[in-house]
């Protein structure tokens, strides 16, 4: 079994938190003051942002920031951004762009995803956003999305196995990619950091905003988080999610790792923390029957009952179930002995993108010092 925590893991402060990264690029010479980074993540639930210096053989997080704006609430039903949710999203991109600037940040990248991809009145949006911040947010595509998630947690993955399924529930989708641990095992396979090795990858359009809100919560729980399950288990069959790992997995060398506020909120939840800490979870091997046992127990609990729970808290008890259930699912069909948690993928992986290619997402104006937009990045 590897270590409880994993190499490079950090604390649940912004402050004093390395990650290690794999780079050819040189060391930075002595003396020479290391450049700062920003990693800017706006999803269909939540705003977060990552803000690092540079180290040579990894980075350190010296300021962060969350805050929950619900910009996919109502979606799925209208089809547009509503104005609430744009005005939550705008207040908390202000605070970024304070905090960017505040950090001298140099080099950085901000990313909208499920929501913005989706929302008829997007790129109205996002000129709002670019004119009264001075964000210019990229719409990724969920390919983009899902690979940059493996980046972040790819230090994560058991070297012993042949598979890894990194799960990224998100609030608007679910990304799912299985890494093929084998290249990372053979000396002559030259695995660019930018370019982990997944073989096959699947975006689920169900989140846990979206589930959530085609699957309302009723009072006969069970009934209703079975419902939520068979969504999950169709919406899979309708993908035609790639089946050339699933022997793998029965054979025992797969496993899975969990990179989203669900599994970190369970993790949590399972070790009875009287607050959420990050140090504790970020790395943990969680059985996965224990996993599923926290998630079943979960959906048989009010909402108000769930918030009582330090881990999960009022914004995420409504939400989480949705996620549960598509964790007990994925467990399902890619049964997995243990679960590598992880809190840490998206914005940790455009953070390592970033200071290996030493350029930027051009994303912020009349600002001089930034580098040139990686075009082929871009361009994906």
């Amino acid at each position: 079994m590897p270590d409880q925590k994993p190499s490079g893991s950090a604390s649940s402060s912004a402050n004093g938190h390395e990650r290690r990264r794999r780079s050819g690029r040189p060391r930075r010479r002595s003396g020479e003051k290391p450049a700062t980074y920003a990693a800017l993540d706006l999803g269909t639930n939540n705003c977060r942002l990552l803000i690092a210096k540079e180290l040579n053989h990894g980075f350190q997080i010296v300021d962060s920031y969350s805050k929950v704006v619900r910009l996919g609430q109502g979606l799925a039903a209208s089809g547009q951004l509503s104005q609430q949710s744009m005005d939550a999203a705008v207040n908390a991109l202000t605070v970024c762009a304070r905090k960017m600037k505040s950090k001298n940040v140099k080099r950085w990248r901000c990313i909208a995803t499920e929501a913005c991809r989706r929302a008829g009145n997007g790129e109205e949006f996002l000129s709002r956003v670019k004119s009264e911040t001075g964000i210019s947010l990229e719409i990724i595509s969920a390919r983009v999305e899902a690979r940059l998630a493996v980046m972040g947690c790819l230090n994560l993955v058991d070297p012993t196995k042949d598979v890894a399924l990194v799960v990224d529930i998100g609030g608007g989708s679910t990304e799912l990619s299985w890494v093929d641990i084998r290249k990372l095992r053979d000396p002559n396979h030259k695995m660019k950091t930018h370019r982990p090795p997944i073989s096959a990858w699947a975006s689920l359009p169900i989140g846990v905003v979206t589930l959530s809100e085609r699957i309302p919560e009723t009072a006969d729980r069970k009934s209703w988080y079975e419902e939520m399950k068979q969504v999950v288990r169709d919406t899979i069959a309708e993908k035609a999610c790639d089946t050339r790992f699933t022997r793998a997995f029965e054979d025992g060398k797969g496993h899975i790792i969990g990179t989203s506020g669900t599994i970190t909120s369970l993790a949590g939840i399972h070790l009875k923390l009287p607050y959420y800490q990050r140090d504790k979870v970020d790395g943990l091997w969680f059985r996965s029957r224990d996993a599923v046992k926290v998630a079943r127990n979960m959906a048989s609990r009010s909402p108000d009952d769930r918030a009582k729970e330090p881990c999960i808290g009022r914004d995420r008890a409504k939400l989480l179930v949705a996620g549960c259930a598509i964790t007990d699912v994925i467990c399902e069909m890619w049964p997995s002995k243990m679960i590598r948690v992880a809190d840490r993928g998206l914005r940790e992986g455009m953070l390592m993108g970033l200071m290996n290619r030493q350029q930027t997402i051009r994303t912020l104006p009349d600002n001089d010092e930034t580098s040139s937009t990686d075009e082929a990045e871009a361009a994906e």
